[in-house]
């Protein structure tokens, strides 16, 4: 079981702040955010940012059972 917790538009975007996700095997990121958008995936932020754990993270990095997997929108400044 996987902990997946949505901050900012990413949240507004699926509606939730916070679910789990059953993994099967270890999977990407991308692919658990895929799994739990379902058909809201296409009104997500473009590259979220990602935490595993509390560290930085990459949508190609794989999540294991136990992981605590965060969302974020991209940061831009001005």
């Amino acid at each position: 079981m996987v902990t997946v917790r949505c901050f900012a538009s990413v949240r507004e975007a699926l509606g939730l702040s916070l679910c789990t996700y059953a993994l099967e095997r270890p999977m990407s990121a991308e692919a658990v955010l895929a799994a739990v958008a379902g058909e809201r995936l296409s009104t997500l932020p473009t590259r979220p940012l990602v935490a595993i754990n509390m560290q930085h993270g990459r949508l190609e990095s794989l999540v294991h059972d136990g992981d605590e997997l965060a969302f974020f929108p991209p940061v831009s400044g001005g």
